[in-house]
């Protein structure tokens, strides 16, 4: 899985183990970490100091702000109507579908192993919970859990972290 000349890599882009990624036609800004067993694909534009943790997929179509978390084994879904052949009935190519780009702003958090369909904006500072399917816009701030997604808080009337516990550890 390689790194294809065509990807544009800012500034001390971190990617531990390039031999186990396929990132190609996309560009990833500076100061982001890319994980093993990631796939990044053509017209995919990432930020700068994000985080995408392993095994995760972005597809065509996915535009990702400065400072966004992707959790592990994240998916990005961008046709709405998936089919392996078209109305002619054989095999569909890129031309028998309209891709549906999806949008993550500044900021936001998307835990393990939640799927994104497309045609969709995860809004500024929003956390996705692991597992969660997010099938319609997240709006700034929100927390997100469950299948499909669906709001159950605001990240500002939580605690930034965690406290320390008693003992310290």
């Amino acid at each position: 899985m390689p790194i294809s000349a065509d990807v544009r890599l800012g500034a001390d882009v971190h990617i531990p183990h390039p031999d186990l990624v396929n990132l190609y036609g996309c560009s990833v800004d500076r100061e982001t970490r890319i994980g093993t067993f990631v796939e990044i694909q053509k017209n995919v534009s990432i930020g700068a100091r994000c985080k995408i943790s392993s095994h995760s997929f972005i597809c065509e179509g996915v535009v990702i702000d400065d400072e966004v978390f992707v959790g592990h084994g994240v998916m990005f879904i961008n046709d709405l109507r998936p089919q392996a052949v078209g109305e002619h009935g054989g095999l569909q190519t890129e031309a028998d579908w309209v891709l549906a780009r999806t949008r993550v702003r500044r900021g936001a958090s998307i835990g393990s192993n939640a799927t994104i369909m497309g045609k969709i904006t995860i809004g500024e500072y929003a956390l996705v919970g692991a597992g969660a399917v997010v099938t319609g816009d997240v709006p700034s701030y929100s927390i997100v859990v469950g299948v499909p997604a669906r709001v159950i808080g605001d990240v500002r009337d939580r605690p930034a972290t965690a406290p320390a516990s008693a003992s310290g550890v």
